[in-house]
């Protein structure tokens, strides 16, 4: 028989556990302070491309789930 804590996770699940247990660890606030800090230090790329406000965009959003 198979137990459910055996089968594999898929990448989406891994994901979004990691976020959960990062936010009960750090709280919410964590995930926009980030997001302001990847806009300053690496990232450049990304940064030229999206501007440092896409940054605090998707610091917000991963906070609020």
């Amino acid at each position: 028989m198979a137990d459910q804590n055996s089968r594999k996770m898929s990448r989406a699940e891994a994901g979004r556990k990691g976020g959960q247990t990062t936010k009960q660890r750090y709280g919410e606030d964590h995930f926009g302070k980030i997001g302001r800090v990847g806009g300053k230090k690496g990232g450049e790329t990304t940064k030229q491309r999206y501007g440092s406000e896409f940054f605090q965009k998707i610091g917000r959003i991963g906070g609020s789930k």
